[in-house]
């Protein structure tokens, strides 16, 4: 666990920038808009290959980025969702942190395109998470991977779609996860800890942001407190994969990470929990601008190497 600590001035620095845009707030547009204003970010390393594929869903064909380390067969096989509220967000947009995971745990990075709302909502993200996962563990011979030694990741939105995805291979006999990295998810709809009182404004995810997300991918009809939704509520945790979880002082989702730790360790699940003091939600992925996050993207790059050893 980290300690409490003052904002870090990468962080400030970031802020001062997106504030000196005069950007309006995120929940005040429409998603087509917030997705179109999207900057584009600088490259991650070079990797051997990449390759755009599409797999079969359940409605229909999902694309996929394949990473790859190299070319020897055989190797392990991280699948991982983009972050975004299920709303917003891309392939494209982590495509520098998937390189960075290529390179750091020399896994095939199969990186998916899940359907977004509110075009489309809940369950559409978990259906195409889950379909993208199955089809990496079945079809691990035929792109050069070993269904023996997969892990699941992500982060914030995507993070959640991992912590579903486990949970459903867990009770749906899927694939064996050995791994899962899970980097400031979202587990708890309720919004009520004191993290979201603390950081409600003025860190990139604010609380109107986490309604605004909320509001578009589960509307008033559906039940939050679902463990596809709020893995946190989920009745059983036991016989999940290991997990890496990693939280940020200065974000909303911050407290809910911490207690998906604990509930994970309370139902006998191995877990590494970080609170990365200083930090705000978007460390891990603006990597470039956080010299901070690189280095926790190479910690967690080892950890996972060494689940799939």
């Amino acid at each position: 666990m980290g300690d409490w600590m003052p904002l870090d001035p990468a962080a400030r620095a970031f802020l001062d920038q997106v504030a000196a845009l005069g950007m309006p707030p995120t929940h005040t547009l429409a998603p087509a808009q917030v997705r179109a204003a999207r900057v584009p970010v600088p490259p991650g390393p070079e990797v051997a290959r990449v390759e755009d594929m599409e797999v079969f869903g359940p409605d229909g064909p999902i694309p996929v980025r394949l990473y790859y380390p190299s070319d020897e067969p055989n190797l392990p096989v991280l699948v991982w969702y983009h972050g975004g509220g299920w709303v917003i967000g891309s392939v494209e947009g982590d495509d520098p942190t998937a390189r960075r995971l290529c390179v750091g745990t020399g896994a095939i990075v199969n990186s998916a395109d899940y359907r977004l709302a509110p075009e489309h909502p809940f369950p559409a993200a978990v259906d195409d998470a889950y379909a993208v996962a199955v089809w990496a563990w079945q079809n691990a011979a035929r792109y050069g991977g070993d269904a023996t030694r997969m892990a699941i990741g992500g982060w914030s939105g995507g993070a959640n779609l991992a912590a579903v995805v486990a949970l459903l291979s867990r009770d749906r006999g899927g694939p064996a996860f050995r791994h899962q990295l899970l980097v400031v998810p979202v587990t708890d709809h309720r919004m009520q800890t004191p993290s979201y009182t603390e950081n409600a404004e003025g860190y990139i995810l604010s609380k109107p942001l986490m309604e605004w997300f909320y509001d578009h991918y589960a509307p008033a009809s559906v039940d939050r407190a679902q463990s596809s939704i709020s893995p946190l509520l989920a009745e059983d945790l036991s016989g999940l994969p290991p997990a890496d979880i990693h939280v940020a002082q200065f974000d909303p989702l911050r407290d809910e990470g911490e207690a998906y730790a604990a509930a994970l360790q309370a139902a006998g699940v191995p877990v590494t929990l970080t609170r990365h003091a200083g930090q705000i939600h978007t460390f891990f992925t603006a990597a470039h601008l956080f010299p901070h996050g690189l280095e926790t993207v190479g910690v967690a790059a080892g950890r996972l190497k060494q689940a799939l050893a």
